[in-house]
C-alpha cells in the first residue's frame, strides 16, 4: 500500500446525518436522548460471545456503565463449557494447568485493567476490572493475580473441565515415547510447543467494544489462550495497544486469533491512533492490516481485527484466514444483537 496514495485518498471524513422531525422538535429532552442514545450507542463482539451478548445488549439499553455492562456478558461466556477458547471450556497449557487472560480498558479516562495467567478462577475480565478500580497497577500475572482475585472475593475453582484433561492427557500419550511419559513433565517441554495442535484450531478470545449511554467507549476481553501453549504464556488479550485499546475520543478496537501478531504490531493501538490522526475508521483499519502484513518472521497466522469509531461505525476483518469470521452487533434501533460476517483481507 502506498502511504502517500493512502493519506489523500481519506482527507474527507464522512459526517453523520442527524435525524429530524416534528415530534423530537416537540420534545427537546426525547432529541437529545435521541440524538446521543438511540443513535450513537453500539455493542460489538465476536462470536464467542454468544452466552452473554443479549444480557450486555440489555443492560445497555438500561444505562448500564459500559465495562460493567461487558464484564457481567463476559461472565456468562467464561462459565460456558462448550466455548474452546474462553473460561471453563478453554484448553490448558502444556502441563494441563489452566491459564486465563483478560483486560479491560475505560476510554473516558484511558484506565485500564489487565490480569494474566490466572489460574484458580476463569473470570479474568471481572478480576482485570478489579485491578482497573482498585490498585495503582495496570497488570497482574501468575500468583499475584489469583491472590487479588482471592481478596475481591472470588472463590478457588476447580478450573479445569474434565473432558479437557482428558484430551490433554491422550494427546501426551499420542506423541511421547514411554520413556518421556513416564518422566514427564521433567522432560523438554519447548519441542512439544509445536508437537502439541490445538486440538479445535481455537485460537479465539472474546472481545467485547462499546459506546454506552454516556457516551463513553470501552471494552473488555477474557480468553484462556492458546491450547497447549508453553507455561506462562500471554497472548494479546491482556496487553493494552495489543489486544484491546479504547478512547472515547475515537473509537475501540480489539483482537482474536494469533496473538503474537497483534502484539508485534500493537494492532489495537494503531487503529486508534490513525483514527485520532484523522483517518477514517475504515482506513485505520486497512493500516492496522498492512502493519501485521509486513511481519515476515516468527509465528504468522490468522487475525480476526474488531473496531468501533465513535460516531457508531463498526468494521471487522479477517486477515489471513481461509473462512470469514462471524461477530455480533448490536445498536438500539435492532430488537436483539445480530450474528454478521466479516470482511476478508
Amino acid at each position: 500500500m502506498n502511504r502517500r496514495k493512502f493519506l489523500k485518498s481519506t482527507a474527507a471524513i464522512t459526517t453523520v446525518s442527524m435525524v429530524g422531525g416534528n415530534a423530537f422538535a416537540q420534545n427537546p429532552q426525547k432529541l437529545k436522548m435521541d440524538k446521543n442514545i438511540g443513535k450513537d450507542m453500539i455493542l460489538l463482539a465476536n462470536e464467542t460471545a454468544w452466552p452473554g451478548i443479549k444480557h450486555t445488549a440489555d443492560k445497555l439499553k438500561s444505562g448500564t456503565y459500559g465495562i460493567d455492562a461487558m464484564v457481567e456478558g463476559i461472565n456468562f461466556v467464561e462459565a460456558e463449557p462448550t466455548v474452546r477458547s474462553v473460561g471453563y471450556g478453554g484448553w490448558p497449557n502444556l502441563l494441563g494447568v489452566m491459564e486465563f487472560d483478560g483486560g479491560v480498558m475505560d476510554g473516558s479516562t484511558r484506565s485500564v485493567g489487565s490480569v494474566g495467567a490466572l489460574k484458580h478462577t476463569y473470570h479474568a475480565a471481572q478480576v482485570a476490572r478489579a485491578v482497573m478500580t482498585k490498585l495503582n497497577h495496570v497488570m497482574l500475572t501468575g500468583d499475584g493475580a489469583d491472590l487479588f482475585a482471592a481478596e475481591i472475593g472470588l472463590p478457588k475453582l476447580n478450573t479445569l473441565l474434565e473432558d479437557s484433561k482428558q484430551v490433554w492427557m491422550a494427546k501426551l500419550k499420542e506423541i511421547l515415547s514411554p520413556e518421556q511419559f513416564e518422566k514427564f513433565p521433567n522432560i523438554p517441554l519447548a519441542p512439544l510447543n509445536n508437537a502439541i495442535t490445538d486440538p479445535e484450531k481455537v485460537r479465539d478470545t472474546t472481545v467485547f467494544m462499546c459506546k454506552d449511554s454516556n457516551q463513553g467507549i470501552h471494552t473488555a476481553t477474557s480468553t484462556s489462550g492458546w491450547g497447549w501453549k508453553y507455561p506462562g504464556r500471554l497472548g494479546d488479550s491482556p496487553i493494552v495497544g495489543a489486544g484491546f485499546y479504547a478512547d472515547s475520543r475515537y473509537g475501540a478496537a480489539a483482537c482474536t486469533h494469533t496473538g503474537e501478531m497483534a502484539i508485534r504490531a500493537s494492532t489495537s493501538r494503531t487503529i486508534i491512533l490513525a483514527m485520532k490522526l484523522g483517518y477514517s475508521l475504515e482506513d485505520a483499519v486497512k493500516i492496522a492490516v498492512e502493519e501485521v502484513a509486513e511481519l515476515k518472521e516468527g509465528f504468522i497466522g490468522g487475525l480476526v481485527i474488531h473496531a468501533i469509531d465513535h460516531k457508531g461505525g463498526h468494521k471487522v476483518v479477517s486477515y489471513n484466514l481461509d473462512k470469514p469470521g462471524k461477530y455480533w452487533l448490536w445498536k438500539p434501533s435492532m430488537d436483539q444483537p445480530e450474528l454478521q460476517i466479516s470482511e476478508m483481507v
